[in-house]
């Protein structure tokens, strides 16, 4: 077994605070694209919104399912999903970048083909379908995992937010994508499953 250790002590990466580091810088960053590509959108107009947002049952929107979560309809639109994206994401990268990278990954997919299958009539736009992907994760992982203090996080986190699991609810009101909550949370589900599966070649851990 290689040596995780360098000089007796272990590496940065591999702390809990460098994890935590490690989280607030990529999810901060990645908070920060979305700021910058609103103010680019705005002084647009939100023109980008037209041309990028998802058309649901379009050929041209498959393409779209790339580029929706990136942009939103109004800075209010982004402040709503700014600090969940942050909470959340922090947590599930707590659990290293490809647990992370894997769950937005497939909330992603996930969220923006429930909503070309069955979307409205109106463009979509916004990240709420990764939140409800990530949040989805952070819920049901140590169920999978069959780990107490995924499990103990699971529930403080549905006593704080689960008011939010409504928004995967059909609704009338028009600007709400309950799509794309119910996408993105099938794929944290499916990511929590994916995930919790041993992986191949691997050795059972010794005492």
């Amino acid at each position: 077994m290689l040596d995780s250790t360098r000089n007796g002590r272990p590496r940065a990466g591999e702390t809990a605070a460098g994890r935590a580091r490690t989280g607030l810088l990529v999810v901060g960053s990645f908070v920060l694209v979305l700021y910058v590509i609103e103010i680019i959108n705005a002084l647009m107009l939100h023109s980008l919104n037209g041309m990028f947002g998802l058309r649901p049952r379009s050929l041209d929107g498959v393409l779209d399912i790339l580029t929706f979560p990136l942009l939103h309809a109004n800075l209010a639109h982004l402040f709503s999903n700014t600090l969940p994206l942050i909470i959340f994401g922090f947590l599930v990268l707590l659990s290293g970048p490809r647990v992370f990278f894997t769950t937005l990954a497939l909330s992603w997919l996930a969220s923006g083909v429930v909503v070309w299958l069955i979307g409205g009539f109106n463009i979509t736009v916004g990240a709420s379908g990764l939140v409800f992907g990530l949040f989805a994760f952070l819920l049901v992982r140590g169920f999978f995992n069959r780990n107490w203090w995924q499990i103990l996080l699971s529930v403080v986190l549905f006593l704080s937010y689960g008011g939010i699991l409504f928004g995967v609810l059909p609704t009338v009101v028009g600007f709400v994508s309950w799509q794309a909550h119910l996408g993105g949370a099938i794929g944290g589900v499916l990511a929590a499953l994916l995930l919790s599966a041993p992986r191949v070649g691997t050795q059972p851990s010794r005492p």
